[in-house]
């Protein structure tokens, strides 16, 4: 779902589901568990293939575009637009000190590890932000995080983000998202397609979920992945095709 440029919220940098933006509570649950995910989980929760096999997934979403910077080549066609039901939780002291409690509390629980998808929706709003993560991957060592960024390298986030990847190469996956075929160094990369790369096995029905793949918190390779209303179109048709045997 494309917006039109005098969009309302495509103007105010917000979701267009503002009923589903939540304040963050005391009682707030911000890292839900993959389960909850149609593409990362679907109905599951903990990672089977890979390194990281045995360890569960918990996923943060926070508001898309009120969070994401203006260059974002997806504002306009955000995969939010067709998520009325997602929780976006507020962004600010509130949503990072309630981070702070909920990964000492995973902390708790996971000993053996534990990986954060960040994030569903929304990005990487600010340098302290950046900073947030780092600290808490450097409190956690059995934490690993993975994402992926529309922020660009040159800008205080986008160099925020760039160093923690250097920092951290082993438990810190974030991509960001523009289409460079991966030529060594930290950086690593989510493109559309025509680049070089590998396609997301998920999206080619190769895998059943993110949990069953892992090649995003793995490999430096770029992952390319399909136009998310390309896609939705194609199966939409092959779902109303009629068998051969009905046009004869």
């Amino acid at each position: 779902m494309k917006l039109k440029a005098n969009n309302p919220a495509l103007l105010a940098m917000r979701s267009i589901h503002p009923k589903s933006l939540q304040a963050v509570k005391p009682t707030s649950n911000l890292l839900k568990s993959a389960a909850h995910n149609g593409k990362v989980g679907k109905g599951a929760g903990i990672i089977t293939r890979g390194r990281l096999a045995g360890q569960p997934l918990f996923s943060l979403t926070l508001e898309e575009r009120a969070t994401c910077p203006l260059t974002c080549e997806r504002l306009a066609e955000c995969y939010g637009n067709a998520t009325p039901f997602a929780h976006r939780f507020s962004h600010g002291i509130e949503l990072e000190s309630k981070l702070r409690e909920e990964v000492a509390e995973l902390a708790k629980l996971y000993r053996n590890g534990f990986l954060v998808r960040l994030h569903i929706l929304g990005d990487f709003y600010s340098v302290e932000y950046v900073k947030l993560w780092a600290e808490l991957l450097t409190m956690y060592p059995m934490m690993t995080i993975y994402g992926y960024t529309a922020r660009l390298v040159g800008t205080p986030i986008g160099n925020a983000i760039a160093a923690l990847r250097i920092q951290s190469p082993n438990r810190f996956w974030v991509r960001f998202s523009q289409s460079e075929k991966y030529n060594g160094g930290a950086n690593i990369f989510a493109a559309q397609e025509g680049t070089v790369g590998i396609t997301c096995p998920e999206q080619t029905e190769k895998t059943e979920s993110c949990l069953t793949c892992g090649l995003c918190w793995a490999i430096s390779s770029t992952i390319i992945f399909l136009d998310h209303d390309k896609k939705n179109k194609a199966k939409r048709e092959k779902s109303t095709e009629r068998p051969a045997a009905a046009f004869a």
